[in-house]
């Protein structure tokens, strides 16, 4: 069975036009600035609509497009740092978090999550949802699943509901002394709650940061952050070892 170089590979027409694009982007467009109608591209640059989508399918999960209902597809800005590690590990809600709660509830949460608190399916947490805004747009969504046991201060009388019942959860969870925190990141693609959130359209490119805060040996709180691939550039401090994942593989330490 022979193999395929890939050098040897002719370029996609579809990839070529992204080039041709970028430069025209770079060259012709501001940011902010609606492009010509799929048509009029498409008979400009001479190609088929579907490569024309494509191309800019590519652009948009490279963050260079943004396209928005009622809008059309626009010139994006820079990628924004977004700084989600530190040296310092800390519990969500201190003074110098960038998330601002907005709604906490008490539900149960997705098997994957009770699995990973090591909670029976359908006991409840406290799910506190959070939103994260830079510059004026949002650019990520969190629901931060807490045990109802990591904060057994809270009353109901002193946080009845909304945002002040999110505020008091994260006041509560700066009790306990936090261990360590563990963070993965995903590409994923939005659902519709994080696609309304985000102003994007459900389907579109995002990162999912999953992160674990363990104390008295075990994970007591788990935050699952979508950030939208197509304006964040994820930044992390030195937290230490990086663990790499090979398929059917053990993690290894780099």
């Amino acid at each position: 069975m022979g193999t395929t170089q890939v050098d040897s590979l002719p370029e996609p027409k579809y990839w070529h036009l992204r080039t041709v694009l970028t430069e025209a982007l770079d060259s012709e467009f501001a940011v902010g600035e609606i492009l010509p109608n799929e048509r009029d591209l498409a008979a400009r640059f001479g190609v088929a609509r579907a490569t024309l989508r494509q191309a800019l399918e590519q652009l948009e999960l490279e963050g260079r497009l943004q396209r928005r209902r009622g809008v059309g597809t626009t010139v994006a800005p820079p990628r924004m740092g977004v700084a989600v590690g530190t040296s310092r590990h800390t519990w969500p809600g201190t003074p110098d978090d960038a998330w601002d709660p907005a709604d906490c509830v008490r539900e149960s949460p997705p098997a994957s999550v009770a699995d990973a608190l090591g909670i029976r399916p359908g006991d409840v947490v406290y799910t506190v949802r959070r939103s994260r805004v830079t510059d004026g747009q949002p650019v990520a969504a969190e629901l931060l699943y807490i045990l109802p046991s990591s904060v057994p201060g809270l009353s109901d009388v002193d946080a009845p509901s909304g945002a002040a019942r999110a505020r008091a959860v994260l006041r509560e969870l700066q009790r306990l002394e936090l261990e360590r925190q563990e963070s993965d990141v995903e590409l994923g693609s939005a659902r519709a709650e994080h696609a309304k959130a985000l102003d994007r359209l459900p389907g579109s490119p995002v990162l999912v940061v999953t992160t674990r805060y363990r104390a008295d040996g075990r994970t007591t709180a788990l935050s699952v952050a979508t950030y939208r691939a197509d304006t964040c550039r994820l930044t992390f401090g030195d937290l230490g070892g990086v663990e790499i994942h090979h398929q059917a593989a053990h993690p290894q330490a780099s």
